[in-house]
């Protein structure tokens, strides 16, 4: 006699007994189970399943579709994995290269054998294949097998970047998925078959094509496109940033950290942005009006230490700076505006005193002393302790904050006299040619690190408050990004593996009884792949320090 399993579906709320081996798609099955969109995938006790995942002991089951984040990073992988076998079926001498994303979706490369994009026609012909794929209803098979198997077929794909990864990670199994002909390897999960992915465009952007998702909020409609012109223009330096550097994936990376050219690595890339922020002063030295130089960018940018080091960078070139930061000018909680939810939505910048903050930048810049506001965010009111600023001969002030580029925020301060930078974390490193590291998990990493280290944060507390977060930058930063003169990418190619020693531990303490902890295990599963690396070679300027210790400067 087989043994009865219970399983309690939150879906429906209800617990039912099923046999050994039972199906999460003979659950749903078995339920009707209707979650408005097609089911992607599972929760199953916090952890993300597949659905032909067999039952084996009681478990507590949440299916998830497309609204759900780990519904769409599914979706994205497998129509990658559509995207990779069109471009096989097409192209099988040529690689393709998955990268970032920008305006709306994720630029996408095919590049030949003697290093020139492909001509007219291309990205049509790589729909109409992906179409044609998607409309046979393949399923994706994902299977364990030895690594050095896989390593053999890898190979035999082009696929080397995968072949220093595996090489490196040194597991003894290693999970490859095959969709019919070809096979790929993802650091996640897939969705059952590639008839999941009705909704789906790809078009010609640049040298290269730009894979068009859903809405994540309307799965049956595609995002729209917005063309992010500056936003590309700094991945496409920081290409070039990686030839110089020579680590292009993840496994090169660990390749150095084995081998000792970590060192030089981190020599290198802190040289890099030393320079940039030295073309940075020197285009505020052009602008010969400018008085106020605002910084913006999402959590966890590095916009405090950008903005110590440009100081320094417009010492040298003869300014003489005073560096403030928008936080001095939050309004007192009772005045904080409520979100839908009823909540304080410190994420808006009608949360600050605009007034104040226009009123004292006139000032400043017209040579008057100021009594600088400061804000207490345990008692959640602004008070005065008796600063005053004043700018001296040559003086310029930079103001570092979330919504430096929104315009109502420095309304009252002329165009001609204020020069805006967009910070963030734009990742330049992929774990290899066909997976990429979102720039969000760079930032989210940053912030648990430095949550813990700094504000006696728990990295659940993190998890916990990161939607709010995201949810606040889609709405009141991104939308500006480019207004912004000039973008500078904070992010550093070595510093995940620096990271890593910190994120882990931290990480392994979310308790398996929270939501959050599906999303701890998929960041720590991303971690495993990468070398930890010792931070002692990092400067003390270096805008890693700002989420670690021993920086040079006072935060």
């Amino acid at each position: 006699m087989k043994k009865n399993i219970k399983i309690y579906c939150e879906n429906t709320k209800t617990e039912k007994s099923y046999q050994f081996g039972t199906t999460l798609e003979d659950i749903i099955k078995d339920q009707k189970i209707d979650i408005k969109y097609p089911i992607l995938g599972a929760e199953v006790n916090h952890k993300l399943k597949e659905l032909d995942y067999l039952i084996y002991k009681p478990k507590t089951v949440n299916f998830i579709n497309y609204l759900h984040p780990d519904g769409r990073r599914m979706y994205l992988r497998s129509l990658s994995l559509v995207l990779f076998k069109a471009a096989v079926d097409l192209y099988p001498n040529d690689k393709l290269k998955i990268e970032h994303a920008v305006s709306n979706g994720l630029y996408c490369e095919l590049i030949s054998k003697s290093g020139k994009e492909k001509g007219n026609g291309t990205v049509e012909k790589l729909l109409s294949r992906m179409k044609e794929i998607i409309e046979e209803d393949i399923p994706f098979e994902r299977e364990e097998i030895r690594t050095d198997v896989a390593l053999r077929i890898f190979e035999e794909f082009g696929l080397e970047d995968k072949c220093t990864l595996m090489q490196t990670r040194k597991k003894f199994y290693s999970s490859v998925y095959r969709l019919k002909d070809v096979v790929n390897y993802f650091y996640g999960f897939l969705v059952p078959s590639t008839g999941y992915l009705k909704h789906f465009d790809l078009v010609k952007y640049y040298d290269g094509m730009l894979l068009v998702l859903p809405e994540k909020q309307q799965p049956n409609q595609l995002v729209k496109i917005s063309k992010q012109d500056k936003l590309f223009d700094i991945f496409s330096e920081f290409k070039e940033w990686v030839k110089i550097i020579g680590v292009p994936n993840v496994g090169q990376l660990n390749l150095a950290s084995e081998n000792g050219d970590i060192k030089n690595i981190i020599k290198v890339s802190e040289a890099l942005q030393e320079k940039k922020l030295a073309c940075i002063a020197d285009m505020i030295q052009q602008r010969k009006n400018t008085k106020v130089v605002l910084i913006s960018g999402p959590s966890s940018s590095g916009k405090t230490t950008f903005a110590k080091r440009l100081s320094v960078q417009l010492s040298v070139i003869g300014y003489k700076p005073i560096v403030m930061s928008m936080d001095n000018y939050f309004l007192d909680r009772k005045f904080t505006p409520l979100d839908e939810n009823g909540e304080y939505d410190f994420e808006s910048p009608l949360a600050l005193n605009i007034e104040l903050f226009n009123k004292n930048m006139l000032d400043l810049s017209a040579g008057k002393e100021i009594d600088l506001p400061n804000f207490s965010f345990t008692e959640g009111k602004s008070y005065f302790d008796g600063t005053s600023l004043q700018l001296k001969e040559n003086g310029i002030i930079i103001v570092e904050g979330i919504h430096g580029l929104n315009p109502i925020i420095s309304k009252s301060i002329p165009d001609d006299s204020k020069f805006k930078v967009y910070v963030s974390a734009l990742t330049p490193l992929n774990i290899d040619s066909n997976n990429r590291i979102p720039t969000t998990d760079n930032r989210l990493i940053r912030r648990m690190v430095r949550d813990s280290l700094y504000r006696s944060y728990s990295a659940l507390e993190t998890l916990q408050r990161w939607p709010s977060v995201r949810k606040g930058e889609d709405k009141h930063i991104f939308p500006f990004q480019e207004k912004a003169d000039v973008m500078f990418n904070t992010a550093l190619l070595f510093e995940l593996g620096v990271l890593k020693k910190w994120a882990e531990p931290i990480l392994k303490e979310v308790p398996p009884i929270v939501p959050e902890y599906s999303e701890a295990r998929r960041l720590l599963k991303f971690l495993s792949y990468i070398t930890p690396i010792n931070e002692k070679e990092i400067p003390g300027n270096s805008i890693i320090r700002e989420f670690i210790e021993g920086s040079n400067f006072n935060y």
